[in-house]
Formats: structure tokens, C-alpha cells, sequence
């Protein structure tokens, strides 16, 4: 029998089990318990702890003798799990040596353990998420390559245009994903840093030893020291919650693009998987683009876990009152979800399945339409671009009309054959023929990914 009071039966769409372990609840206890390990060996090498202490609190940093329940009831009191955190730490700190005890947190806030617990915990989601990213990118470049010359229709305003590659159109997804991976990259550089300034960001408990216990602090967790604590300047973290919006919504472009290819009067792409994905409960006949639909949910809520962030900037003085708390579910929900999407997009890119013929039977199934504009483009170098549009506006009228091939209604043109032979008109209507750059920009898409491999 089901005991929990919230619903965790939808869980597997917004997280992925490495995410969610990274903001487990153990993660972040051992996060808080390396800062206070840190901090407790900087205090010692500045000769602010008594000799050995480093190594004692080295013995606790799987933070197994953290009471939960405790810390959480505890935490309800005083506002946060720090105070109570430190409490605990210290009680067993002191059963083993009282002199190690009296120098824990010492020139430290609640806020800068917290701050910086989470920041290490940022640290490993990038790792996670860069792979991802790693992993995805080389799977769409391979769609690329493979896909370069499969002819499809291009799509505006969701009526046919003129001829694209299915290769062009993913490797907008490709470039998508190298520019996000950038500026994750750039983000990262500003955010990984150490939070550590004490009650008001003075670090004025520790005297004229502040600069000296912190760059030790710092090089102990591996991570930049800032030139100031930032205890209510909160555009770093504000800063990766929006790239991660941006990430998922360029899998979503990318999701939304193969659920509109998938549908059954279009049928030009499917996901693959097994005979069991994406069926209907009454439907024997569906094949649902399951992992598409769960890419396309998590974007739609990113923007509200942004919008959080963003309007929790504004925070009062040198500590903030709720707007620093709104943060803290907000940003790792935004790495759950993110990291779910990219390991759904990743399913969609290995496993997609591709209907070349059925491609080319869409574009036949136009009677030549979306090549109308071929023909005006070269009817243009002798008759001008006003008259040429016009003829062929016509002309597509009456295809439509009629029903008839646009060869063969061209051919009954006069104003047109007086300027095209009928194995010219044959030659612009080739959809082969009218491709453009794509080759060109293919080709440079790929050369960039191999200069980053």
C-alpha cells in the first residue's frame, strides 16, 4: 500500500536518477559537511583550530551522524538546516575532542555553508549535464552526416515550402547545443566560487586572518575565492537557471519538430523503441512520440522556475528575507528537469527513425508547388520579379484548381514557355536542384564539430 502523501508516480519525466542523486538530501548533508571539513582545516593551517581537528571532521564527511529528523524539526525553528546542521556537527565533535569542537563554523554564516554546499552540488549537475550535452551532440552529428541529402519539404507557417534536408534541419539542433554548451561553460566560470563572508560579508569574526582562512578555504574545495561574498547578489545563479531554460527550449524545438513530422497525415519520422512505447490505452493502431511529449512538458515549466530565480534577485541588504529560501527548491528542480530532458532528447536522436520515400511522396503529393518560386526566380532574369510572381501566382491557382502537375500547367503558358524549354521547366522543378547553401552550411556544421572533438 502507497503511504506517501505526495505524488512521486510521475516522477520519472522530470529527473533522471543521477540528478536526483545529486540533490539528494545525503548530497547535500555531505556538501555542508565538506565546507565545515574545509573551513575547519583553513581555521587550523591559520592556527585558529586546534591541532588535529582537520582530520576529525575529515572522519564525517559521509554526514551519517546527521539526525534528519532532528535537523528538519529543528530547521523549521531557526529557518534553516544549517543551525541545527552545525549543532549536531559540533555535539559529535566535541564527544570525541572538546578543543576540535570550539573552532567549527567559526567566521562563518549560515548562508555561506548553504551557498556554497550548493554550489559544489552545481558543480557535479554540470558535470552530468555537459555530458549529457557531450553525448547529445554526437548523436545529432551523426544524424547529420547520415541525413545530409535526405530530401523533406520545408515547413512555414506549417504549409509546404521549398525543399530542405532533414541534415539541415538537425544540424540547427547541433548548433543549438554547441552554443548552450558555451555558455554553460561561461556560466560555470562565474558560479563556481566560494560563499564565505560571515553575518554581513565582512568576515570581521576572523580579524586580519578573513583574506588568508578563505583563499584556504577556497583551494581546499576547489573553487575560484570571489573578490567579495555575494550573500544578496544572485545574477550567477539567476544566470545558469535561465541557460538551462534556454537549453531545454532548444530541445524542445527540436522534440516539437519530430512530433510534427510524426503525425500520422505527415508520417515522415517516428520515434523508434520498442513495440510496447507509445501505445494507446484503447488505440491498438498508436504510436505516441512519448519521449518528444515528455521533452516538450519540461520546457513548459522552465520558464516558471526561471521567472523564480529572476525575480528573486532584488534581495534586502547584505541577507535576504524569502527571496534567498524561494531559491532553494527553484534551482534544483531546474537541473532535475533539465537533465531529464536531455536524456529523453538523446532517445529521440539515437532511436529516430527516418521514411526517406515517405518524404519524397509528400513533396510528389504537392504536384510541384513548393517549387513555383525555382521557376519565378528564373523567369525574373528575363521578364522582372513583379511579372514572374504574378504568372506563377496563376499558375499555382490553377494547379490548385485543377489539379494538374505544375509542369504541365507551365507548359500551357505561353508567357512562360517563351522563356523556358519544357526540360528547363523539368530541371527547376527538381527539388534536388533547389537546395541552396544546405550542402555549404552541412558542411561547415560539421567541420566545427570536428574541431571540437
Amino acid at each position: 500500500m502507497l503511504t506517501q502523501t505526495s505524488n512521486q508516480l510521475n516522477s520519472f519525466i522530470f529527473s533522471t536518477p543521477e540528478m536526483s542523486q545529486v540533490f539528494s538530501t545525503q548530497a547535500q548533508l555531505r556538501a555542508m559537511a565538506r565546507f565545515e571539513w574545509a573551513l575547519t582545516c583553513a581555521l587550523e593551517k591559520c592556527g585558529l583550530a586546534a591541532g588535529g581537528s582537520g582530520n576529525l571532521l575529515k572522519s564525517l564527511l559521509q554526514a551519517e551522524f546527521i539526525e534528519i529528523e532532528s535537523l528538519v524539526s529543528e530547521g523549521k525553528l531557526s529557518g534553516n538546516i544549517a543551525i541545527p546542521f552545525v549543532r549536531q556537527l559540533t555535539a559529535v565533535v566535541k564527544s570525541q575532542n572538546e578543543p576540535a569542537a570550539r573552532s567549527i563554523h567559526l567566521g562563518a554564516t549560515s548562508q555561506d555553508v548553504l551557498d556554497t554546499a550548493l554550489v559544489l552540488q552545481i558543480r557535479d549537475a554540470l558535470t552530468l549535464l555537459n555530458r549529457g550535452i557531450d553525448n547529445l551532440t554526437d548523436v545529432v552529428a551523426r544524424q547529420v552526416k547520415k541525413h545530409a541529402g535526405t530530401l523533406l519539404a520545408g515547413r512555414t507557417w506549417l504549409q509546404i515550402g521549398p525543399p530542405t534536408t532533414l541534415g539541415l534541419k538537425l544540424a540547427g539542433t547541433l548548433t543549438a547545443l554547441r552554443r548552450t554548451g558555451s555558455r554553460l561553460q561561461q556560466s560555470a566560470s562565474r558560479l563556481l566560487v566560494l560563499q564565505f563572508g560571515g553575518a554581513v560579508g565582512t568576515r570581521s569574526a576572523l580579524g586580519k586572518h578573513g583574506p588568508q582562512v578563505a583563499a584556504e578555504l577556497a583551494q581546499l574545495l576547489e573553487l575560484r575565492d570571489p573578490e567579495m561574498p555575494w550573500h544578496t547578489e544572485r545574477d550567477n545563479l539567476a544566470e545558469v537557471v535561465q541557460v538551462l531554460s534556454l537549453l531545454t527550449g532548444s530541445l524542445a524545438k527540436f522534440a516539437r519538430d519530430i512530433v510534427l513530422l510524426m503525425q500520422s497525415e505527415v508520417a515522415e519520422v517516428s520515434e523508434g523503441g520498442n513495440a510496447d512505447r507509445g501505445g494507446s490505452s484503447t488505440m491498438p493502431h498508436k504510436h505516441n512520440p512519448v519521449a518528444c511529449a515528455a521533452v516538450i512538458a519540461i520546457h513548459f515549466t522552465m520558464p516558471g522556475l526561471a521567472g523564480t530565480m529572476l525575480s528573486a534577485m532584488p534581495q534586502e541588504h547584505e541577507r535576504a528575507v524569502g527571496l534567498w529560501q524561494a531559491e532553494w527548491e527553484t534551482i534544483p528542480e531546474a537541473f532535475r528537469r533539465t537533465a531529464a530532458a536531455l536524456g529523453y532528447a538523446l532517445d529521440i536522436a539515437e532511436h529516430l527513425q527516418v521514411d526517406a520515400a515517405k518524404m519524397q511522396a509528400n513533396l510528389d503529393a504537392t504536384l510541384g508547388l513548393p517549387m513555383a518560386e525555382a521557376v519565378s526566380v528564373a523567369l525574373t532574369r528575363t521578364i522582372g520579379k513583379s511579372k514572374s510572381h504574378d504568372l506563377l501566382r496563376l499558375a499555382t491557382d490553377r494547379v490548385l484548381r485543377e489539379r494538374r502537375p505544375l509542369a504541365e500547367v507551365l507548359g500551357l503558358m505561353p508567357e512562360v514557355t517563351a522563356h523556358l524549354s519544357a526540360a528547363e521547366i523539368d530541371q527547376l522543378l527538381d527539388p534536388r536542384n533547389y537546395l541552396g547553401s544546405v550542402d555549404q552550411f552541412i558542411g561547415q556544421v560539421l567541420e566545427e564539430d570536428n574541431a571540437y572533438s
